[in-house]
């Protein structure tokens, strides 16, 4: 049976191959600390010589050296520090101690609070990308399977019968919230502090915003006091926040999904092998959802590491480095992005059964719902009369072990008879036709019927399909234009620090 799910999954699958999704971008590089370091004396260079703050004349010897620096810093086992403190004396070793003189105006604090953002930014644009490319599949799958019906569940039991495209397109909205929460903190991150040394700025007029715009940053962080002080401790615990936020969402998926394990004929299951699951070592017929446990374990190391932000952050003064450990916070944002990978295999691995899920749906009383709607919808009976005659029909039909499709309509005009005594009203005849009954008693009518905005009926359907495909398609060209701009940044700090070196020999 598993193989004809997976065959029926991989077919169903293939129907969403001409969705429109975003092309997925390509991944920003991962810089270190000495590689920002680095482009920051470039800067500084190019900067001061050209506004008259470094002597012309020194500046092809100490651009030299730097280059030299950093040139042996990328060669294999080149030593690349990561502290203002430790990179200097490299500097001083290969131009003389005049190189020092780029340091005109600057401190550790807001040389590596850029550093510091700038690590973090790249991070950001990974997860983001991640994040839309999960989007971009629950948005696919949420279009294959927008008439699959399937019992939905609240409170761990099942509930209603509801469109699985429509499930998936909700978990699609919880996302599209992460991803504003992300491209918010993203803006506020990205902010250059360069140019106002510890805490009050400097006595040397520094072309801060020429300064961000080689970095890549858009904007300053104008406050100088805020720039090492406050804001650059504030970044890494929104950065938990953020991605905290996103765990949770993944979370809650994979436990909907895990929830089938535990049934004796599940309707939703990892496809077998390929690293999805694994056969237990003395079990033979349990097939472990190792993907989903590993996908389990990584949001909640997310929650731990973020929800850690604000415990090193919490009642320490201004300007201490406690939450701004690069490592610390590339493991947040990159656990968060190993999460969102993790999920996504995961998703393109789910094998559904629609014949299971109905099967589901007519062995309990997920419907019964409809009738108590139909009952005032068409005959304004009062929804409590309505709604205690189907919890009558539900123990009756339990008791009895009588499956939905099969509930003798005699049986329910009784029941109906005796609810009206039960709320001492009028005697009178269940005014739904037995045609009426069966149609409220129908998984697949009560989603198709669905009226309101934002339900799983076709039209809506359709609206929301195109709306996520939009928006994934957004998502995609805001990470392509941030991560463009820091590249063309960068490249034209390369081609002006270029040219200040001397000619080769």
């Amino acid at each position: 049976m598993l193989k004809v799910m997976a065959l029926a999954g991989a077919m169903l699958a293939g129907l969403g191959t001409a969705s429109a999704v975003a092309q997925q971008a390509a991944p920003p590089p991962r810089h270190d600390e000495f590689y920002w370091l680095g482009e920051i004396n470039k800067a500084s260079a190019v900067i001061n010589t050209q506004e008259g703050l470094l002597d012309p004349a020194l500046a092809p010897r100490i651009a030299a050296g730097l280059d030299a620096v950093l040139k042996a810093g990328d060669a294999p086992n080149g030593r690349r520090p990561t502290l203002v403190i430790t990179f200097e004396p490299l500097l001083i070793e290969a131009a003389g101690v005049e190189a020092t003189l780029l340091h005109a105006g600057r401190s550790s604090q807001d040389m590596l609070s850029t550093m510091r953002a700038a690590i973090m930014r790249d991070e950001a644009l990974r997860l983001a990308e991640s994040l839309r490319k999960v989007t971009a599949t629950l948005a696919r799958l949420a279009r294959v399977h927008q008439d699959t019906v399937v019992p939905n569940y609240t409170n761990g039991v099942a509930a209603q019968p509801n469109s699985l495209g429509h499930a998936f397109l909700g978990h699609v909205a919880g996302l599209e919230r992460d991803a504003d929460r992300l491209q918010q903190f993203y803006a506020r991150l990205d902010r250059s502090p360069m140019g106002t040394a510890v805490l009050n700025g400097t006595s040397w007029p520094l072309d801060r915003e020429r300064m961000a715009h080689y970095l890549g940053f858009p904007a300053l962080v104008d406050n100088a006091y805020d720039a090492a002080q406050i804001s650059a401790a504030e970044m890494p615990v929104e950065a938990g926040a953020v991605a905290t936020s996103i765990a949770l969402h993944c979370g809650a998926f994979v436990q909907d999904v895990m929830g089938q394990y535990g049934e004796a004929r599940p309707w939703i299951l990892l496809q077998e092998g390929g690293g999805n699951t694994y056969v237990s070592s003395a079990m033979p017929q349990k097939r472990n959802p190792g993907l989903l446990n590993d996908t389990r374990a990584e949001a909640s190391r997310v929650v731990s590491l973020g929800v850690g932000r604000v415990i090193e952050e919490h009642n320490i003064p201004p300007g201490m480095a406690d939450a701004k450990s690069v490592a610390d916070n590339a493991a947040v944002l990159g656990g968060a992005t190993r999460m969102l990978d993790l999920w996504d295999r995961a998703l393109n691995a789910l094998v559904i059964s629609p014949d299971r899920a109905r099967e589901a749906l007519n062995s309990d009383w997920t419907a019964s719902e409809e009738v108590a709607d139909a009952l005032m919808r068409k005959y304004r009976l009062p929804f409590r009369v309505g709604h205690h005659f189907a919890s009558e029909m539900v123990d009756y039909a339990r008791a009895r072990d009588i499956r939905p499709s099969d509930f003798p309509y005699a049986d329910a005009r009784r029941i109906y008879g005796d609810t009206l005594r039960d709320m001492k009203l009028p005697a009178g005849e269940l005014p739904l036709t037995e045609a009426e009954f069966r149609a409220a008693l129908d998984p697949a009518a009560i989603v198709r019927d669905r009226a309101t905005s934002g339900g799983p009926q076709p039209a809506e359907m359709a609206r929301m399909l195109g709306e996520a495909d939009a928006r994934v398609a957004a998502e995609g060209a805001w990470i392509a234009a941030r991560r463009g701009r820091i590249d063309a940044s960068l490249a034209s700090l390369d081609a002006d620090f270029g040219r200040m070196l001397p000619p080769p020999h």
